[in-house]
């Protein structure tokens, strides 16, 4: 069960803590063998934009996670042997899942097509069916555990166990990020999730996930202690250099000093979002037909604000929306859609308006599916609800060099196992990480002895879905 929490507006004294440990480190990576960090040895900017292997279609990534598993045979995957044998058992052994499940259960959402793709999509998402054809759409995703906590892990980390980096701390970790004021890998979040899903682990915290609460409007809400109130900006430049002054001396008579250099960066840090996080985290200064665009509630502002995040450079954003584990009844995917559709087409119409889709891969996922049968175990008062679904969900991607308007792999008739090429979700981390100009087998880092990489010791990259 998805526990949603309220999460506590992110600090500046935040940005203390979770920095510190991560520039000095940076130059061990370089000397661990990093092939990427390497190109900007001599910097003592562990975000410094890094060259990738090969020339990328993408430059930067937006997540929106919908946690808590979106049923695929409800939403993109459409199955008109549902409807015949609806109530009817299963033809073939029903695979392992977390649940006692039951007969196949119809979708109650009606299927039609859309755009010049002909792709069929449910009633529940008529504002992303209107523009369709700009996805790509992986009918034939799988991962390994049916349960939230591991798959979540595996989507965000590459790992059904905790204790690796996030797919964000990856990325900037080997691209480093385009805007120096404002951290390279942002999630938006009302309070689902948690640091083990968007922490950077064993790489120096620098690169993990900065959380900020979409469901605030005030910037100096999301982010507290944002504006000094008792010293200008010139006058906490000074404070600032004569702090450097006196540290750097220490560090000097100590022949290095990492820790003490680490918190050198991160006051800056935290001095340059001053001037920045104000501006681009205040979605009120969008014109009444954007914020109109986008819709009312949280994550409506938490895709208008991954947008602006991008606008202004920064790598990797991540929105999470929970609230999607719809056991005992499916119909309350009918909240959950109407929640994100709108929000989701505006993002995707809203970069290629700009002339950033190109450049912004964007992936619409949850960690697993949804069975086509009726969850029958674990819940009171079930009636027509889905348990979870490893051996065959769908993800959507757009922009960013996926090849737009079309279908990719294939579950079976009934929507419940893979029939046709599986991806992986180490194959989906693969694509992505080459569409950003990545080699995924040489993106590492060395940790306890060996080296660690975002698809472990998997992962292939699924050419076939790239333009």
């Amino acid at each position: 069960m998805i526990h949603r929490a309220t999460l506590p507006p992110f600090t500046r004294r935040d940005a203390l803590k979770k920095f510190a440990t991560g520039f000095g480190l940076a130059g061990f990576a370089a000397a661990a063998g990093s092939p990427l960090l390497a190109a900007s040895e001599g910097t003592s900017n562990p975000w410094t934009p890094k060259a990738p292997h090969f020339a990328p279609k993408a430059k930067h990534v937006i997540v929106v996670f919908l946690q808590g598993g979106l049923s695929q045979v409800d939403s993109f995957d459409y199955k008109p042997m549902l409807d015949k044998y609806d109530g009817k058992p299963l033809p073939y052994e029903t695979p392992r899942t977390e649940f006692a499940t039951g007969n196949l259960m119809k979708s109650p959402f009606a299927f039609k097509k859309y755009g010049k793709s002909g792709i069929e999509v449910s009633e529940l998402f008529p504002h992303t069916a209107k523009i369709i054809d700009e996805f790509c759409i992986v009918r034939s995703m799988i991962s390994d555990i049916p349960n939230h906590g591991p798959s979540v892990l595996m989507m965000n980390t590459g790992s059904v166990r905790a204790g690796r980096p996030s797919m964000g701390s990856w990325v900037v970790y080997g691209l480093g990020t385009e805007n120096q004021n404002l951290p390279g890998f942002i999630v938006l979040t009302a309070g689902a999730g948690g640091g083990n899903n968007f922490g950077g682990a064993f790489l120096p915290a620098v690169y993990q996930g900065t959380m900020v609460p979409y469901n605030l409007s005030d910037p100096n809400q999301q982010i507290q202690y944002l504006a000094n109130t008792r010293l200008n900006l010139p006058q906490q430049r000074e404070q600032m250099d004569l702090l450097r002054h006196l540290d750097q001396a220490y560090v000097d008579k100590l022949h290095g000093a990492p820790e003490l250099e680490a918190t050198i960066q991160s006051m800056e840090v935290a001095f340059r979002m001053q001037t920045e996080a104000p501006e681009v985290f205040d979605t009120r200064k969008e014109s009444p037909a954007t914020l109109a665009k986008y819709g009312e509630g949280g994550i409506g502002r938490g895709c208008l604000t991954a947008r602006r995040l991008v606008e202004k450079g920064v790598r990797f954003v991540q929105v999470v929306h929970a609230g999607w584990d719809h056991h005992a009844d499916i119909m309350g995917h009918k909240h959950t859609a109407r929640d994100v559709d709108q929000p989701i087409a505006a993002l995707v119409s809203d970069l290629k308006d700009r002339g950033l889709l190109d450049e912004t891969l964007v992936i619409v996922a949850s960690e697993f599916g949804r069975t086509p049968v009726i969850n029958l175990g674990g819940f009171r008062s079930v009636h027509n609800g889905r348990d979870h679904n490893i051996y065959g969900f769908t993800v959507l991607m757009a922009g960013g060099g996926a090849k737009p308007g079309t279908i990719y792999g294939a579950t079976d008739d009934f929507g419940f196992k893979v029939a046709q090429n599986p991806v992986h979700v180490h194959d989906l981390h693969a694509t992505a990480l080459h569409l950003l100009g990545m080699d995924h087998e040489k993106l590492t880092y060395r940790y306890a002895g060996r080296n660690f990489r975002l698809t472990d010791v998997e992962g292939k990259v699924v050419r076939d879905i790239i333009a």
